[in-house]
């Protein structure tokens, strides 16, 4: 189970750290603290942890030294999700590049990050464990193999950036995720300059997805979107 998860929190700003760790041990999760770059590799080496909370900028220097620690690292050696305040593209995409599951913004709400945890330890351990490539929300069936989607046994068409964004919803069932965030891991910000593609492409997935049937696809106005099955006031078609 998730709870019983080792998580290493590095950053240097302390009243950060220990509401974050705080946080995560309300949760049930084992937690240490580091404040630097040093710190932290001295914990990953002493007891490696499952999940790893990592500031991009430490030690004071306003470089990215979290990217120096995080390229260190053994490919596939632990989960990690970075932290930064700086809503740099270029910084995102090296840290998902050097091995990055996930990444949040500061500041952030601490009950999105305590769930973009849960979420990424859930893959993790399912790419261990060597499970079925399939994602399920309800009687909504994503199989990431085949590319094919059900809902209620009836096959829905997706083009290919339909697939990709109920994908991303799907993988981060009962997370709202921004609009930016949507733009940043399915567009990967290729459009420049304001854009509604987000709120068009959710209209197409809910023409094809929730289309007479109880609604998966959510928005949570001024904040995002997020998948999560219907609760049982929802259960009647509408």
């Amino acid at each position: 189970m998730e709870l019983s998860a080792r998580i290493l929190v590095v950053d240097d700003e302390e009243n950060v750290s220990h509401l974050v760790a705080s946080g995560l041990r309300m949760e049930g999760f084992e937690v240490t603290t580091a404040a630097s770059a040093d710190a932290a590799r001295e914990a990953i080496g002493s007891h490696p942890p499952d999940l790893l909370l990592l500031d991009l900028m430490l030690d004071g220097t306003g470089q990215p030294d979290g990217l120096a620690l995080l390229r260190a690292l053994p490919a596939d050696a632990m989960s990690v999700i970075v932290l930064t305040g700086h809503d740099s593209v270029p910084d995102r995409v090296e840290a998902l590049r050097a091995g990055a599951d996930d990444w949040v913004l500061k500041p952030f709400l601490l009950d999105e990050l305590i769930a973009r945890v849960h979420a990424v330890l859930r893959r993790s351990r399912w790419e261990r464990s060597g499970g079925s490539a399939t994602l399920r929300v309800a009687d909504l069936v994503l199989d990431e193999d085949s590319h094919e989607v059900t809902r209620a046994g009836r096959r829905i068409a997706l083009t290919a950036t339909e697939f990709e964004l109920l994908r991303l919803l799907m993988r981060n069932v009962h997370v709202v995720l921004s609009r930016e965030t949507i733009l940043d891991r399915v567009w990967n910000h290729r459009i420049p300059g304001p854009t509604k593609s987000v709120e068009i492409y959710i209209g197409y997935l809910r023409r094809k997805v929730d289309s007479g049937a109880p609604e998966l696809i959510h928005t949570v106005r001024g904040v995002g979107y997020m998948v999560r099955p219907p609760r049982p006031a929802e259960e009647a078609p509408r």
